[in-house]
């Protein structure tokens, strides 16, 4: 198969689909990967580490869609990225459609098969190649949120582990899954004082096993959600539901009666935020203030540690993408429900119930397309 490798064109993305060392496990097994130019220059890897794993470097994105077959990107495709896509390509990347009905609708319109990353499942119940960003990001969350509750970028002037004679502050974690549990490490870590709420009762006592006293671990409802959001100086978001859009679960009320500088990093903006009052921004421009209070809602975090983000996600990726390479996604698909469960677009239809629910479209069983 002819694999192809774009370079990121997301503002401040420097993630690659694709490292050297993926692009040679690739052409050792006799297929062929097309890369753009400099697509490894903000991760320290150069062109000529890409051509000493045997792929061939071409000069634009065009050049790499009108050769291959298989696209690996990292971050979903834009306007200019979606134009170049046909019925005869199949994209590999992460999607998040629920809250985009224009990415979706040009998905559609493609006729290409597109498979997400972020809804491929596992035996045990995980997204596996979701997992790797969000531990990224989840660790990056209090990194930014430490950041913000600085004077200088509008917070309230707060370091979050205090200092001997005074108090730490306060962080509320939204959701302990994958994100929400690697910002309860890093808060700890930093000395704050931590709360994780969530609504499963499982979970939290994983939490508590693993973290003991040095967290507190909170079942989530509208009256415990609103106290400790309104008494926190911090507020991590990182709520998931698989494909569909975030559930809006902190109100502008709430948001209105917390503390002067404090701050809100919402993780699941990239499927539309947990925030009532969250908008996606970039890292050129990462925070916006509503109601004094500093909002964090870059939607792609990890771009921010690229090498570490691209190295983490391509031990993820790569057995699929190998699978997809050496059986073709009809195939590759069929024998796996798991990896089935990937497929969002196909042929003209939303595949995915969640997605097409989100967004108001037919859902068509994908086994059908099968």
């Amino acid at each position: 198969m002819i694999i192809g490798i774009p370079k990121e064109i997301k503002n401040h993305e420097y993630r690659a689909g694709l490292t050297p060392a993926s692009v040679k496990e690739l052409t050792q097994r006799h297929h062929k990967v097309i890369v753009q130019e400099g697509i490894g220059q903000g991760i320290g890897y150069s062109n000529q580490d890409y051509r000493d794993a045997g792929a061939t470097l071409v000069a634009s994105a065009e050049e790499v869609f009108k050769q291959a077959t298989l696209i690996i990107k990292v971050k979903e495709p834009l306007a200019s990225e979606r134009a170049l896509l046909t019925k005869e390509h199949i994209l590999f990347t992460y999607l998040h459609l629920a809250p985009d009905k224009a990415q979706a609708q040009d998905l559609v319109n493609s006729g290409a098969t597109c498979i997400a990353y972020e809804t491929i499942t596992s035996d045990s119940g995980q997204l596996p190649l979701l997992t790797p960003m969000s531990e990224v990001a989840g660790r990056m969350s209090i990194q930014a949120g430490a950041y913000c509750l600085e004077k200088s970028h509008g917070g309230a002037g707060i370091l979050l582990a205090g200092v001997p004679g005074v108090a730490p502050a306060n962080v509320t974690i939204i959701g302990g899954g994958i994100v929400g549990s690697n910002a309860a490490r890093m808060a700890v870590g930093l000395g704050a004082n931590v709360t994780v709420l969530d609504t499963n009762l499982t979970l939290l006592r994983q939490l508590n096993h693993t973290f003991g006293s040095a967290i507190n671990v909170v079942h989530s409802n509208t009256a415990t959600l609103t106290e400790y959001v309104l008494n926190a100086d911090l507020v991590v978001g990182s709520v998931l539901i698989p494909g569909a859009a975030a559930p809006k679960l902190v109100t502008q009320e709430m948001i209105t009666n917390m503390k002067a500088g404090s701050v809100v990093v919402d993780v699941a903006i990239d499927q539309g935020g947990c925030f009532a009052t969250s908008k996606a921004t970039t890292h050129q421009d990462p925070t916006y203030i509503v109601d004094n209070v500093v909002h964090y809602c870059v939607a792609n975090m990890p771009g921010a540690v690229a090498r570490t983000a691209t190295q983490a996600l391509n031990n993820a990726t790569l057995p699929y993408v190998l699978t997809l390479a050496a059986k073709g996604w009809k195939k590759a698909l069929s024998e796996d429900t798991h990896f089935r469960n990937g497929l969002n677009v196909c042929s003209g239809h939303i595949t995915h119930k969640a997605v097409a629910e989100s967004l108001g479209y037919e859902h068509v069983n994908a086994e059908t397309l099968l």
